[in-house]
C-alpha cells in the first residue's frame, strides 16, 4: 500500500525519525545531474546548489515522456528532499553518503515508500537484483492488448487478456492491483507479480484479464479523487467484458484482488452480476481505521519491541484517525495533524510530513479510514479463498484473515478458506522480516507455493 499493494506504507513515526535534525556541517555542493532506477523507470534529477541559494531542481521520467518537472530543492545538513507537487504529489527524501557520490533514501508518493539511491552522473549506479520470475516470450498461451468501458465512470481502460491454447470454453479471472497508481503487471521495484501470476494461472487453464488503474499507462482516467469505491466499478467493468468474451464459461468468471484491490473485489462481489468465485491476497478485513494503527505498530515493530514506545505510537495513531474522522475541513485537519506529528514545529519535520499531510485528508484516505468490511463482507455468497503472509506487515494475516473470515460466516456463507502462509510477506514474497525496505531485495517475486495453492483452488471451484 501501495497504504495496500502492494502497498509500502511509511507511517508518520518513522518519518519523524527519519528526518530528524543532524549536527551543522559545511558539505559540498550537489550541483549535477543524479540519476536513479525505481522499478523499471529511470529517473534523472538535475540539482543547481549554488553557494548562497537559493537552490532549483528538475526531474526527468523518461519512460513516462515527463521531462523537466520543477521540484523544491532543500538539503538541510547532511540531508536531501525533493518534492514534486505536479502532476502527482511525491518527493524523494535521503541522505549523502560519505563520498558525496550517493543520495541514498526513500521515493515517497501516497502512502507508500520505496528505496531510491540517486547517483552523480558518471558515479557508480547501484545493480539491481535479478527478477528471474518475470515471464518471458514466447507463451505457450495467446496474448492481447485490449480496451474496455466503464461507462458509469465514462472511461476506457487498457489491458492484456491471455487466454489458455488448449480447446475452450475455459474459466476466467480478473486481476485487482493494490492502492495507488499500478499498471496492469502491479509493477514494483522491478518485480511484476501480476505477470507472474497470469502467466502461472493462464498455463494451468485459467484465462485471465489485467489492467492498468485509471490514469496509468493506456487507461484513461485520473486518481485524482479516487476512492476503492470508484475501482469498485471499474472491477465491475471488467468483469462483466470478461463473461462476455467466446471461449469462457460465463459462470464461472472470478476477481482475485491484491490489498486494496481485495477491498474493490468485494465491493463488486456484493453486487448484481458479482463474480462467481474471490480470492483475496492480503485483503483488509478489519474496519480502516483499525487497519491503520495495527499497520503502524507492526511496522514500528521491526525497530522496537519496548512496550513503552509501542503504546506511544498506538495512541498517537489513533489520535489521527480521530481528527480525520472527526474534521471534515481539510484545512483545519491539516493543522491539527501538525500539531500531533510535530509539537515543537521542528521545520525539517514539518517539510519532511508534508507531503504526508496532504494524503491524510485526501478522499482516498478518508474512505479508507470510513471503511467497515464486515458489512460489505455480509453481501458476499460465493466460494472465497483469502490467503495473508505471515511476515505481512502492510495487512497483518493473522487479524485480517480471522476477521475475514468471520465476517463471510456471519452471513451464512459456507464456502470460505482462509490460510496464513507461513514466511511470506505483503508481496507474497518469502522474506526474513516482512520490512517493505526488502522488497527490493528479494529476487522472488511471488513464491510459488503460493501460486499453486492459488490455482489449485481456482482449478477445484472451476469443474465442469
Amino acid at each position: 500500500m501501495n497504504l495496500l499493494n502492494r502497498a509500502l506504507l511509511t507511517t508518520a513515526a518513522a518519518l519523524l525519525s527519519f528526518a530528524s535534525a543532524h549536527a551543522q556541517t559545511a558539505l559540498p555542493s550537489l550541483t549535477g545531474d543524479w540519476s536513479g532506477t525505481l522499478g523499471p523507470l529511470e529517473f534523472t534529477a538535475h540539482l543547481a546548489d549554488p553557494a548562497g541559494g537559493p537552490r532549483t531542481a528538475t526531474l526527468d521520467i523518461p519512460a513516462q515522456s515527463a521531462n523537466g518537472l520543477v521540484m523544491q530543492f532543500t538539503a538541510p545538513t547532511d540531508s536531501v528532499y525533493l518534492r514534486l507537487r505536479q502532476p502527482v504529489a511525491a518527493q524523494f527524501a535521503g541522505r549523502r553518503s560519505a563520498d558525496g557520490q550517493q543520495l541514498t533514501g526513500e521515493w515517497q508518493q501516497g502512502l507508500r515508500s520505496f528505496p531510491l539511491t540517486f547517483s552523480r552522473a558518471g558515479g557508480t549506479k547501484a545493480a539491481g537484483p535479478n527478477r528471474p520470475q518475470t515471464p518471458q516470450p514466447p507463451f505457450p498461451y495467446q496474448s492481447a492488448e485490449v480496451t474496455f468501458k466503464n461507462e458509469k465512470a465514462g472511461i476506457t481502460l487498457a489491458g492484456t487478456y491471455t487466454v489458455p491454447a488448449d480447446m475452450g470454453p475455459f474459466p476466467a479471472v480478473v486481476l485487482l492491483t493494490g492502492s495507488g497508481p499500478e499498471d496492469r503487471n502491479e509493477t514494483i521495484l522491478g518485480h511484476q507479480p501480476f505477470a507472474v501470476l497470469a502467466d502461472y494461472l493462464t498455463r494451468h487453464g485459467i484465462a485471465v484479464l489485467r489492467f492498468d488503474d485509471r490514469g496509468v499507462g493506456q487507461s484513461g482516467g485520473t486518481q485524482k479523487g479516487m476512492t476503492s469505491a470508484d475501482y469498485t466499478t471499474d472491477a465491475q467493468a471488467a468483469l462483466a467484458w470478461l463473461r462476455a468474451q467466446p471461449g469462457i464459461r460465463k459462470n464461472q468468471v472470478g476477481l482475485l484482488g491484491h490489498s486494496e484491490g481485495g477491498t474493490a473485489a468485494i465491493g463488486a462481489a456484493g453486487q448484481p452480476a458479482g463474480p462467481d468465485f474471490l480470492v483475496l491476497l492480503a485483503a483488509p478485513g478489519v474496519a480502516g481505521d483499525e487497519l491503520i494503527v495495527q499497520q503502524s505498530l507492526a511496522l514500528v515493530g521491526l525497530n522496537t519491541s519496548d512496550p513503552a514506545q509501542l503504546a506511544a505510537i498506538e495512541k498517537q495513531q489513533r489520535s489521527m484517525t480521530r481528527i480525520i474522522q472527526k474534521t471534515p475541513d481539510d484545512a483545519q485537519a491539516h493543522t491539527q495533524l501538525m500539531a500531533l506529528y510535530n509539537p515543537t514545529n521542528d521545520p525539517n519535520t514539518a517539510a519532511a510530513m508534508e507531503a504526508q499531510y496532504a494524503v491524510m485528508v485526501s478522499p482516498f484516505y478518508r474512505h479508507l479510514l470510513a471503511d467497515r468490511p464486515a458489512q460489505t463482507l455480509a453481501k458476499v455468497h460465493c466460494p472465497v479463498l483469502a490467503l495473508g503472509g505471515s511476515k505481512d506487515r502492510q495487512v497483518p494475516a493473522a487479524l485480517n484473515l480471522a476477521a475475514t473470515a468471520a465476517g463471510l460466516k456471519a452471513a451464512g456463507n459456507r464456502d470460505v478458506t482462509t490460510k496464513e502462509l507461513p514466511g511470506l510477506n505483503h508481496l507474497f514474497q518469502t522474506a526474513a522480516t516482512g520490512s517493505p525496505a526488502e522488497y527490493a531485495t528479494i529476487e522472488e517475486t511471488f513464491a510459488p507455493a503460493a501460486l499453486a495453492l492459488i490455482g489449485d483452488w481456482i482449478a477445484q471451484h472451476t469443474r465442469k
